[in-house]
């Protein structure tokens, strides 16, 4: 369950953060679940459905250099069992009611030396929606950083409308621009949660460590909402 105040400040600056919502051997469990995705990747020759490479400097895919799974929940229905955790249920069924559907489920790995995820934007964009009603979640399976490229987010964004984004060439994915300044890096512990309005504008750093970075992200909303329109799995 959420607090009064947790509800406000989740309406007021767009996210909340849960540190260490998943811990012990449920988190064993689950890291040991995206290693099995990782490994999968790297036995890859060419970029299938749900799977895609990392690019080298000419913009072409690196095989078995592992980018994103998306549509995780339907690769590896076992990260469907995470996305209806309890601990994560809870809570948002404190900001959206009981009846909830996930979309849009995804696995960045973050790898080492050069790993990525996304740049600034904002989830709406995709959606071509404004609701409020739609939450992102974002379970980060390890200790998330500066050096291996933690969240960032820019707190009270979501309240301002959706900006203008522009296919970048050089990477997976259309950005927008932020002001620096107005933005907070997120450096959190393995198992934390981050809820944030899918109109909330928020991107992550890329990995320079030699560590991996391992997250998982879906999208609830209501039953009530049309899930029709939006991309299962």
């Amino acid at each position: 369950m959420l607090s009064k105040e947790e509800i406000t400040r989740f309406h007021e600056q767009g996210y909340l953060v849960f540190e260490q919502l998943i811990r012990g051997e449920k988190l064993a469990y689950y890291k040991g679940v995206f290693d099995e995705l990782v490994e999968r990747g790297c036995q890859l020759r060419e970029q299938i459905p749900h799977w895609t490479f990392e690019l080298d400097a000419d913009r072409k895919p690196i095989p078995g250099l592992l980018h994103k799974v998306q549509g995780v929940c339907v690769v590896e229905p076992r990260v469907l069992e995470l996305a209806r955790e309890p601990e994560i249920l809870d809570l948002v069924e404190a900001l959206l009611g009981p009846d909830l559907d996930v979309f849009g489920t995804k696995f960045f790995p973050k790898l080492p030396n050069g790993g990525t995820s996304t740049h600034w934007h904002q989830d709406n964009f995709y959606f071509h929606t404004e609701s409020d009603q739609i939450i992102s979640c974002a379970i980060y399976l390890e200790d998330s950083d500066l050096e291996n490229g933690c969240l960032c987010v820019v707190p009270g964004s979501h309240r301002e409308g959706i900006a203008d984004h522009e296919r970048d060439p050089t990477t997976h994915g259309s950005w927008t621009q932020v002001d620096e300044a107005r933005a907070i890096d997120l450096v959190i512990p393995a198992g934390t949660a981050v809820l944030f309005s899918a109109n909330l504008l928020h991107g992550a750093r890329d990995n320079h460590s030699e560590r991996t970075r391992y997250s998982t992200a879906g999208h609830y909303l209501p039953g009530a909402l049309n899930p029709e329109r939006f991309p299962r799995g």
